[in-house]
């Protein structure tokens, strides 16, 4: 067996189109274009490149992009002061904080001035109380792209058996909660899972989003499962994911590519929230 590879950049060439489509008709209905802020702190290299993505997307999909740029040595007060006056702006529609952030600055204190109706990364706190009660709100964006890829593909997460290796706050746990949302049954692995193999081996649907290099090795899936690798890092090798990819393809019957997969669908979801965001900020009532 081989695996039908699901094709991330395609489908999120798709989900543009329409974002694109969408802004273009909020623009025309409101007189202005849907806004993202994307601050930056730092010189990390690989967030530089992250949001150095973002804001040339934002040109391509006809998004005002609202870039902040600032060094290491920033102080909380100062972020803070920075994420309010892009609160208070209402020309912005989503914010964008990359992380991480340096250290000496408190990321849930940043994250929590976000407004919830500007959080389009979907890691206030608010928003992931909404997840979790299965109220609507803004989703974390790479779990938000997997369950689009998902879905383009086809595949029937009702009754499902999903394992996600990884726990983070970004992509672990929303991912299971949003596989949870579609009456698939969850399991949540870490390093610290006794078995690993023995657990990801039951799983008809297998999220790896734990940033180890080739974690998943093809004794370690189902035959037929699919498998979405979150996991990228740079080795040797150059960038590869939590999936051990060609022996995997071998037994798996869909996989995500790493480069190729699930790094296009965050963009693609992100711009899709964005104009969530956007749209239902000017529908809401004025406040008194």
């Amino acid at each position: 067996m081989t695996a039908t590879v699901m094709d991330g950049k395609a489908v999120a060439t798709r989900l543009r189109e329409r974002v694109a489509e969408r802004a273009a008709a909020f623009r025309s209905e409101h007189g202005r274009a849907p806004g993202l802020a994307t601050v930056l702190v730092g010189g990390d290299p690989a967030s530089a490149v992250y949001v150095r993505m973002k804001r040339r997307a934002c040109e391509e999909l006809g998004v005002v992009s609202f870039g902040e740029d600032h060094p290491d040595g920033t102080s909380q007060s100062e972020l803070l002061a920075v994420v309010e006056r892009l609160a208070a702006d209402d020309a912005v529609d989503g914010i964008l904080v990359q992380l991480p952030l340096p250290a000496g600055i408190d990321t849930q204190a940043v994250l929590a001035a976000v407004p919830v109706s500007k959080d389009v990364d979907g890691f206030h706190a608010a928003s992931v109380g909404a997840l979790v009660l299965g109220l609507e709100g803004l989703r974390s964006a790479t779990p938000h792209g997997v369950m689009r890829l998902l879905d383009e593909y086809g595949v029937e997460l009702a009754g499902a058996r999903a394992v996600v290796v990884g726990r983070s706050n970004i992509v672990g746990k929303p991912m299971a909660l949003m596989l949870l949302e579609r009456d698939a049954t969850v399991t949540l692995a870490h390093r610290h899972t006794r078995d690993l193999g023995a657990l990801t081996r039951e799983a008809d649907v297998l999220v790896a989003a734990a940033g180890v290099p080739r974690l998943i090795t093809g004794d370690m899936v189902k035959p037929g499962a699919v498998v979405v690798d979150v996991g990228t890092s740079t080795t040797e090798h150059g960038l590869v994911g939590d999936v051990a990819y060609a022996e995997v393809a071998e037994v798996a019957g869909l996989i995500t590519p790493v480069p190729g997969g699930v790094g296009p669908m965050t963009i693609a979801a992100l711009f899709s929230n964005t104009l969530d965001a956007a749209e239902a900020r000017a529908t809401a009532p004025a406040e008194v």
